[in-house]
């Protein structure tokens, strides 16, 4: 039986041409980053399931690839459940080995302790066009320090290094996980329904405030359009904080909030935010807007405190995003660790540039020698001695043998990004 060539489903071949692009990124990547005191670390790719299914990780938790047990802890034949084949599984985030790499070696790191970590993340989920089950993810953190510095120099980071990948005018939204608290509380939503409350706000940029109202209806109604005054009333109350900022600008629209919500919303919040948002639009080195949004929920369950994400409507979508998550860390230490962090969508804004078809600037020139077949012996190592020279004035050689179809080779070759060609025989004419 022949072997299957195609990858396993919901993985994908990297061509030359996209791993060209991405080597390229990664280099701005990290040369932005080195320039904003971030250092690289690296995590295995496996963590404890104990870890990965510590409840921080959202739905992310449902699509874990799992890892059997190995050697003698794998007992087949006495095992009951799924739980006694298994020990591990493939990370599906790197903020959480983040974090347990942090715990482990807190002693040996500075603090604050700024941190850069790039690599493929798991995720068992519906394939489709720029979703794939593995990915790469692009993570900048900052662990230890408590003040707005943090997500100040995230946010610059993040947007310097996409200025420099050639991307403008997008937004940066931002908003606090302590003022969708609020403004639940606010509006008589109890607790235990904040999170359910939050997945349907999410939905604000597709179905509109309208479709909101009427998902909250269908959520208090435990499924039908409730018609209880109570409901109607907390629905009312908290729709209506929306409509009040609606056309406002990001600092006036957080005034206006917290001189509504009074006591629910936190004086320090405000002035966070304020000092975020004004500290970054100053200070800034892209082509952005700092846009405050209360319908921002962002899905991790760990974030405690402000959140943002890169939102760029000609793309149809955004491209990264983070926050801050000041509780994860003590769960490993036992005492919490302010810590925050952005990641930047890779994978999506590899998509983007490929689709707009992105040359990479400053490329050296490359070269192609075509030697004839029947050159051997001192005659090849004069060519590949010439080759050597041109690679060390900075060109890039290949150095191949000449096809029978020499104009189909050249073509492939052009399409590969070679503009010269040096064709060498055997016996030159002339």
């Amino acid at each position: 039986m022949a072997l299957i060539k195609k990858p396993v489903t919901g993985m994908k071949d990297i061509l030359p041409s996209e791993m060209k692009l991405r080597d390229y990124c990664i280099g701005i990547i990290k040369k932005t980053y080195a320039e904003f005191g971030f250092t690289s670390i690296e995590t295995p790719c496996v963590e404890s399931l104990a870890n990965l299914n510590s409840k921080q990780g959202g739905e992310n938790e449902k699509l874990i690839f799992k890892v059997m047990k190995r050697g003698e802890k794998l007992n087949l034949a006495e095992a009951k459940e799924e739980n006694d084949l298994t020990d591990s599984g493939l990370r599906y985030d790197l903020t959480v080995p983040l974090v347990r790499f942090y715990a482990n070696h807190a002693n040996e790191l500075p603090a604050p302790f700024k941190a850069l970590q790039m690599g493929n993340v798991w995720r068992a989920d519906r394939p489709q066009k720029g979703r794939y089950r593995q990915f790469m993810q692009c993570d900048i953190d900052i662990l230890g320090e408590a003040s707005n510095l943090a997500e100040i120099e995230l946010i610059l980071a993040t947007t310097t290094t996409l200025g420099r990948l050639g991307f403008k005018d997008f937004k940066i939204r931002i908003n606090d996980r302590r003022i969708l608290k609020a403004m639940a509380a606010y509006s008589g939503f109890t607790e235990d329904r904040y999170d359910d409350v939050f997945i349907i706000l999410d939905k604000m940029d597709k179905i509109g405030l309208e479709g909101v109202e009427e998902e909250l209806k269908k959520y208090l109604g435990g499924g039908e359009i409730s018609s209880d005054a109570k409901d109607v009333e907390k629905i009312e109350k908290y729709t209506e904080l929306f409509k009040i900022i609606e056309g406002k600008s990001g600092v006036e629209a957080i005034g206006i909030l917290a001189d509504k919500l009074g006591d629910f919303f936190e004086e320090d919040v405000r002035e966070g935010l304020k000092e975020i948002i004004n500290s970054v639009e100053g200070t800034k080195a892209a082509q952005f807007e700092m846009v405050f949004d209360p319908t921002l929920v962002r899905g991790m369950s760990y974030y405690t405190g402000t959140i943002f994400e890169v939102s760029m409507p000609q793309y149809g979508g955004s491209c990264g995003g983070g926050g801050r998550y000041d509780k994860m860390v003590g769960k490993f230490l036992g005492q919490d660790t302010p810590a925050c962090g952005f990641s930047i969508g890779f994978e999506r804004i590899i998509m983007i540039m490929m689709d707009e078809g992105f040359k990479i600037p400053g490329e050296s020139s490359k070269v192609a020698f075509l030697i004839e077949k029947g050159i051997r012996g001192e005659k090849l190592q004069e060519i590949i001695s010439k080759a050597q020279k041109d690679r060390a004035a900075g060109k890039q050689v290949l150095v191949v043998r000449m096809n029978k179809n020499k104009k189909f080779q050249k073509q492939q070759l052009t399409e590969q990004g070679y503009e010269e060609f040096e064709e060498f025989y055997s016996n030159p004419i002339g």
